[in-house]
């Protein structure tokens, strides 16, 4: 068995597996896989002798009606995406420029059942990083400088929990480094399962109020293009440089 074989079926246990439950119409998450991993093979390049160079940002176009259901997954798909495509390059020796990004983007010129994949080699001196915390699905981008969360409506980032304070904790980001710190909360905080009080955190770090649990994360953002909110929303159209053929 080869490694596509190898390949495809890991995409299916990973991917088709985790999200078929959810999309049971219109486009099927294994065939963003494999489209994904068709634009690998098509726009990779061979740069010297022992590298060869495959694009590392891309958007998957998708009918509104089929991106409003990838949208439902919050980040989960996207993750998830990321590393099959880290695995399939790995598996074939391909390189990246950069960070791997995808973004899932709503095109009204599509029909349902359609996708279309573009793609760009983007350098790491060409991102940018971006903070942003998980929050009952939805996520949100940090400014830098200081971000208050709890449920009082003078807070930055108001959560519907009665177990957090109005003011519960902040976080403060100055664009390469984060700190959390509980401003005095009745029932405390925790960063990753310990009290918290004030610390550094990096990227993935879980922080606990409440009921409700908040991701932090830090993620890679091509600088010549607006951040967005919502990964699953990118709203850039097509611009120089991107490549991809709708698949039905």
């Amino acid at each position: 068995m080869g490694l596509l074989d190898n390949f495809e079926q890991r995409l299916e246990r990973a991917v088709n597996g985790a999200f078929s439950k959810t999309f049971r119409s219109g486009v099927q998450p294994l065939e963003i896989t494999s489209a994904l991993r068709h634009e690998l093979d098509v726009r990779s390049a061979v740069v010297s002798r022992e590298r060869i160079l495959a694009p590392n940002d891309f958007r998957v176009l998708l009918s509104p009606q089929d991106h409003q259901r990838m949208a439902a997954m919050g980040g989960a798909l996207t993750d998830e995406l990321t590393q099959l495509v880290k695995n399939h390059a790995a598996a074939q020796n391909y390189s990246f420029a950069g960070p791997v990004r995808i973004a899932l983007v709503p095109d009204d010129e599509l029909s349902v059942g359609i996708l279309r994949i573009e793609s760009s080699n983007v350098r790491e001196d060409d991102v940018t990083w971006t903070a942003v915390v998980e929050v009952d699905g939805k996520r949100h981008t940090l400014p830098k400088g200081r971000t208050v969360i709890g449920r009082g409506s003078e807070a930055d980032i108001t959560v519907q929990d009665t177990g957090t304070s109005r003011k519960h904790f902040e976080i403060l980001w100055d664009g390469t480094r984060a700190q959390a710190t509980d401003l005095g909360s009745t029932n405390g905080s925790k960063l990753d399962g310990a009290p918290l009080s004030k610390a550094v955190i990096g990227s993935d770090s879980v922080i606990e109020i409440g009921r409700t649990r908040i991701v932090f994360r830090v993620l890679p953002v091509a600088a010549s293009s607006n951040a967005s909110e919502n990964p699953l929303g990118d709203p850039r159209r097509n611009g120089p440089g991107r490549a991809g053929g709708a698949i039905r």
